[in-house]
């Protein structure tokens, strides 16, 4: 009887070295499809938050024959108000507070938040501590790398913002209502601080003096206790800008409100950003269209994505833009290499500006 050993032959160093390289190289192709899938899923989840935000000013406008206004404060010409209001003297900003994303809540099935709030009382009412602190994932992109939890409101120093004893902690939000061209986050006290707005769009007299009156530099469809209506927007609906994003990367933005006193701190460092007014915890604006620049070289527009990284502009963690909801409710995508001056006619509901494609 004949015995056969049979050997097995084991790999060899190199062989199993080719192999893992191979392998390597195989994951190396397959990564970025895996990222590119991902990132488009992140994207189109976000594309459906932004239309179901749309869906609901248009449900609101039904209801209420107007959209909500940018965000309610205590209504005042003269700079004084009760000492509930919490006036804030250099901007005006008081109570309730409650922003357009708030109002929307009965119209995105939130049914039990909004059970919890009396829009009657102000936002940092003791009662509305823990509603204001919901995270809905409705206002949260999934692209966006800042945070998705709830946060503290901050004053221009960096410290808490506290009322009653207590620091102001909102639910987080990665959408905001464009304020439109112009802005006047800490102007719009004039008549108690002295300080006088600068209006490009008047060639005459170059300024015009607020009173608190938002409305008189703002020609977006929101801002502070606006009522924006459809036949406000007669640049039209379909070309005007309602809703966009903004990354918690940059700054911290929230669906409750506004608070005085509060500010938006930046979390990108650039020569032209810092701290800005409570407004632009849910408003933001493309920035003037005259012929001043900043370092760069351009107007100063804040377009998507634009590299002066302002914590009044929008900005998106998505390749190569940003979503925006129009004022017809449609969701379109714009690039963050748009013409400056076309996104601030986009911006615009009412200035009176042919817009071309986009």
């Amino acid at each position: 009887m004949h015995v056969f050993h049979r050997h097995r032959r084991a790999f060899t160093l190199i062989e199993l070295l080719v192999v893992i390289a191979i392998i390597a190289i195989l994951v190396s192709l397959l990564m970025p499809a895996v990222q590119q899938a991902r990132e488009a899923a992140r994207r189109t989840q976000c594309k459906k938050n932004l239309k179901q935000l749309g869906l609901a000013l248009h449900n609101y406008h039904d209801v209420h024959r107007r959209f909500p206004a940018g965000y309610f404060s205590y209504p005042t010409s003269n700079g004084t108000a009760p000492a509930w209001a919490q006036l804030d003297p250099n901007t005006w900003d008081g109570a309730p507070g409650w922003s357009w994303s708030a109002m929307l809540l009965p119209y995105l099935e939130q049914g039990n938040v909004t059970q919890a709030i009396d829009f009657d009382r102000s936002v940092w009412d003791a009662g509305h501590r823990d509603a204001i602190a919901t995270k809905l994932a409705v206002f949260l992109c999934p692209s966006s790398s800042g945070g998705d939890e709830p946060f503290s409101v901050q004053q221009v120093d960096g410290s808490p913002r506290i009322i009653n004893g207590q620091p102001v902690t909102v639910g987080r939000s990665h959408y905001v209502a464009s304020h439109g061209q112009e802005s006047c986050w800490g102007e719009c006290g004039a008549a108690a601080t002295g300080v006088i707005f600068t209006d490009i769009y008047n060639s005459t007299t170059q300024t015009v003096t607020i009173n608190g009156d938002a409305g008189r530099v703002a020609d977006g469809p929101f801002y502070r206790n606006s009522g924006t209506r459809f036949r406000d927007v007669t640049d039209g609906l379909t070309n005007t800008i309602f809703l966009g994003e903004h990354s918690s990367k940059l700054s911290d933005k929230t669906w409750v409100g506004v608070i005085p006193g509060a500010s938006t701190p930046p979390r990108i460092s650039s020569p032209e950003n810092g701290p800005d007014a409570a407004a632009t915890l849910v408003l933001v604006h493309a920035g003037p269209s005259g012929g001043e620049l900043d370092i760069t070289g351009f107007p100063i527009i804040h377009s998507i994505n634009f590299p002066t990284f302002h914590v009044g502009q929008m900005f998106s963690e998505h390749v190569g833009g940003g979503q925006v909801c129009l004022g017809d409710g449609s969701v379109r995508f714009i690039s963050e290499n748009i013409n400056l001056f076309l996104w601030a006619e986009l911006s615009s509901m009412n200035e009176g500006e042919v817009v071309g494609g986009f």
